[in-house]
């Protein structure tokens, strides 16, 4: 099979054994989402949603954080890990929101690279899950998963994320990239693959290598 069936093939199990295909952080706005995921960096999706309720509820909008101090910030977000970081990124991003954006969230990659702390993933989920546009999250799932499968040998996000969407369906990416969390934490996980329960072993270059080997 070429990369290209093979991301097909990828797409189509996947879309079967994971019909809803949605972000595990909680939100209800561009901007929500866009600091959860923030956030959500070396911690779990599962810890931002218990921090951001009180967060949100104090902080509503660009202007209200643009207002805060990164110490006001860091005291909602401690358990999260990095938070001294975080909360200077949070606060700033606030400010460049209202003073490139009018206090929205923009709607492309290129733009929302500009804030801080803000990399390629956020920027691609955020795409993909508030403006519907084909994106490619590239984290630790995606690279180890597409790797196991064969559709590249690469190491950097960013050169993951151009050699998927060369492979996957523009329509399909986005909806892809959640599926293989949700794989990747049920079967494919990094220390203890349950291949014999995986709906893509039957194309998976990991799987048959050691089919091989065994």
């Amino acid at each position: 099979m070429t990369k290209k069936q093979i991301a097909l093939s990828a797409v189509n199990a996947l879309k079967k054994e994971y019909p809803d295909a949605i972000c595990t952080l909680t939100y209800t706005d561009p901007l929500q989402l866009l600091i959860a995921t923030r956030l959500a960096a070396q911690c779990t999706d599962a810890r931002v949603n218990i921090v951001t309720p009180a967060l949100f509820e104090r902080f509503k909008t660009a202007e209200d954080f643009a207002a805060a101090t990164p110490e006001e910030v860091a005291k909602y977000i401690k358990s999260c890990g990095l938070y001294k970081t975080k909360s200077k990124d949070i606060v700033g991003i606030g400010k460049l929101l209202c003073e490139e954006f009018g206090g929205e969230v923009p709607d492309t990659i290129e733009e929302l690279l500009k804030l801080p702390g803000i990399g390629r993933k956020t920027a691609n989920l955020v795409c993909g899950d508030i403006f519907g546009k084909p994106a490619v999250v590239v984290d630790t799932h995606c690279i180890r998963i597409t790797k196991r499968l064969g559709l590249h040998d690469l190491k950097d996000p960013k050169k993951i994320e151009f050699a998927l969407r060369e492979l996957l369906p523009p329509e399909e990416s986005n909806n892809f990239c959640h599926r293989l969390v949700l794989h990747g934490r049920a079967v494919c996980t990094a220390r203890s693959q349950k291949c014999g329960d995986c709906c893509m072993n039957g194309f998976c270059g990991f799987f048959a290598e050691n089919q091989e080997n065994s």
